[in-house]
């Protein structure tokens, strides 16, 4: 591979610089990407189009200089796969017109005894194309959500402020809630392995919802079904990203990761001294500083980045870059991290 830079980091190899690359990166920001989403009935029909798929997939790494690739899907292909049908609604996102209510709609809404290949070989195949077009030019990540922001969406079926009948389920309903995140971290270990098996060099899970449990509920209901699944992934480096789960990082020190994602909200130097060199360190630049001025972002990048005591570090966004984001403006963010001195 040309650049592994992104996987050496992972590892806590030595580095020449800092990789950086950002979640959504393959996503409306792009012109490109807005052309080939105009020539589809619309988000699903890319997302299940493994040659357009990877066309958006492989637009960062030409067009921005990114150090990695992570193949243009969604996270809620596994509840999909699973049974439970979900439509994205243009303003609103997503949308699931059933939800899991009661034991008699696991049968039908939390299958686990299916063919990954058969129900998600369209990923699979984006991947398989991915690799081939990237030619070795940068690793590719895979990734999925994790069971804890799956299990809320299964339950209360769109996205939420709350996510309360989600909360309500682990209240009243605890041994079902245990039984529907066990089938969804089965599921997801397949699928994950599935993607390294097309191609995937490095995956991540995406616990989007994380900080909406209390401490003590995020270890026995979120935390828990992310470290049964990552145990299970050997084969490739394996990111763990919590948004939200401040107090959870004590705990994800001896989680079976190689690197924690950390959202802006989250202190680097704290945590850096909470970790020490056990495990890289993945963010986590605020994405509303890329609406500022040039000038200003290479001055916080640099800041960010002078903050950093260890090599053990993959630089990104704390959350996804924001669609309205001029696209020059992250290139600056990319160049300032590729010009910075280690």
């Amino acid at each position: 591979m040309k650049n592994d830079l992104v996987l050496r980091a992972a590892r806590g190899e030595n580095i020449e610089r800092y990789p950086v690359w950002l979640m959504r990166q393959a996503g409306r920001i792009l012109p490109e990407y807005r052309a080939v989403r105009a020539s589809l009935s619309g988000f699903k029909e890319l997302v299940e189009t493994p040659e357009r798929a990877a066309e958006v997939t492989i637009q960062p790494v030409d067009l921005l200089g990114v150090d990695a690739a992570i193949i243009f899907s969604d996270i809620l292909v596994v509840p999909e796969a699973m049974g439970l049908t979900y439509e994205m609604v243009e303003k609103r996102g997503p949308f699931f017109p059933n939800t899991i209510k009661s034991e008699s709609d696991f049968e039908k809404y939390a299958q686990v005894d299916f063919d990954i290949e058969d129900r998600l070989g369209y990923v699979l195949e984006a991947i398989k194309i991915t690799n081939k077009e990237l030619d070795g030019r940068v690793p590719l990540i895979g990734f999925a959500g994790a069971p804890w922001t799956i299990f809320c969406y299964m339950i209360e079926g769109q996205g939420s402020k709350t996510f309360s009948k989600a909360r309500k389920f682990l209240y009243t309903q605890p041994e079902m809630a245990h039984d529907l995140l066990n089938r969804i971290a089965e599921v997801t270990v397949r699928y994950l392995k599935a993607q390294i098996k097309a191609g995937a060099h490095m995956v991540q899970i995406f616990d989007s919802w994380a900080g909406i449990l209390g401490n003590a509920q995020y270890r026995t209901f979120g935390l828990k079904y992310i470290e049964k699944i990552a145990e299970q992934i050997t084969e490739v480096p394996v990111t763990i990203f919590a948004k939200g789960a401040y107090a959870a990082v004590n705990d994800m020190v001896d989680s079976p990761c190689n690197t924690i994602g950390l959202d802006w909200n989250m202190d680097v130097v704290n945590i850096r001294k909470l970790v020490g060199e056990t495990k890289t360190l993945q963010g986590n630049l605020d994405p509303c500083a890329l609406y500022a001025s040039h000038s200003e972002i290479e001055r916080l990048t640099n800041n960010l980045l002078d903050s950093f005591e260890s090599k053990r570090h993959i630089v990104n966004l704390g959350h996804g870059v924001y669609p309205d984001i001029d696209p020059e403006k992250v290139k600056t963010f990319i160049k300032t991290v590729k010009n910075y001195e280690i």
